[in-house]
């Protein structure tokens, strides 16, 4: 077979467009353009790469190899394209990230810092739900992945790089927020705020409740940490949140609760598939992220302990 680069990356294209019209559109081609070097790359294979259900084209058995094999190829060509920038004393490259969206707190202002390190970085940052994150992660879609709880399956290579103590926050002017040594007991009857379902911080929270007996009393189910810490200062509820995500605490109304085992702590995590070789940059960031963690370790703690006075 003769495939070339050109027509493997323009199936990469239709593949994760979905289309041959929006392929086509994003790569500034004609659709029949497209079309054509579709087909002869099929004629190359000798088998259909597509069939067509419905309005959606779907992925052949064959065009699902061939597609393996692409993306594969496009990894390692952008592998070899950083390696040779670190040989060449280039400080550039393309840094892929997706991290759940309990991570927002503190990662853009990160990669803001590791930016102006390396000024000619590109940076792609996707922020998702757990669920959408784990999705990413199975298709390898993403250099590294950041969140607390790696999933058990597919294998993966998870890195510690930052403490991430929940404590139970509610509103200020709660009638537990002045009080000292609360028992967890206390909060049997309180209704909590929480993310949805499956995500690091509600299975800590179902885990923590677990721990002592006690049933979480779910009111409301959120999808974002700001959502969160807006209901529970409007006396919706109490919830179990990051203290990274507690810079404004005070001023948003929201007293941390001084419930006996707590923090509970747990670590953020830098994740990439079991396998996979981290690019340099990849590799450079994920070491600027562990050199930065005692700073951020810090200034979480000052954050607490403002907080419960």
């Amino acid at each position: 077979m003769r495939l070339t680069l050109h027509q493997l990356r323009l199936l990469l294209a239709v593949t994760r467009e979905g289309s041959v019209s929006r392929a086509a559109q994003r790569l500034h081609l004609t659709q029949p353009t497209l079309s054509t070097q579709l087909r002869q790359l099929a004629e190359q294979v000798g088998l259909p790469l597509f069939e067509r259900v419905g309005r959606r084209l779907h992925l052949t058995p064959a065009g699902e190899v061939v597609v393996a094999s692409a993306t594969r190829l496009e990894q390692e060509l952008e592998l070899l394209d950083e390696t040779l920038a670190e040989l060449r004393g280039d400080i550039g490259g393309r840094l892929r990230l997706a991290v759940v969206s309990t991570a927002e707190t503190f990662i853009p202002r990160l990669l803001g810092e590791f930016r102006r390190e390396r000024p000619a970085v590109e940076v792609s940052l996707v922020v998702l739900n757990r669920d959408a994150v784990l999705r990413r992660l199975a298709d390898n879609l993403d250099d590294l992945y950041i969140m607390s709880r790696p999933p058990l399956a597919p294998p993966v290579v998870a890195t510690p790089f930052l403490a991430n103590p929940l404590v139970v926050i509610a509103a200020a002017d709660h009638a537990l927020a002045s009080h000292s040594g609360v028992a967890p007991s206390a909060l049997a009857d309180e209704e909590f705020v929480l993310r949805e379902p499956g995500s690091g911080t509600r299975q800590a929270a179902e885990a923590f409740f677990a721990s002592h007996g006690l049933t979480l009393r779910p009111r409301l189910e959120l999808g974002s940490n700001e959502a969160v810490r807006q209901a529970v200062a409007g006396g919706l509820g109490l919830s179990l949140m990051s203290a990274h995500a507690l810079a404004h605490a005070a001023e948003e109304g929201i007293a941390v609760l001084a419930v006996e085992d707590t923090p509970v702590i747990t670590h953020w995590q830098v994740v990439h598939p079991s396998g996979k070789r981290l690019t340099p940059l990849a590799d450079a960031f994920l070491r600027f992220l562990q050199a930065r963690a005692p700073e951020l370790n810090r200034a979480a703690q000052a954050r607490l302990a403002a907080a419960r006075h």
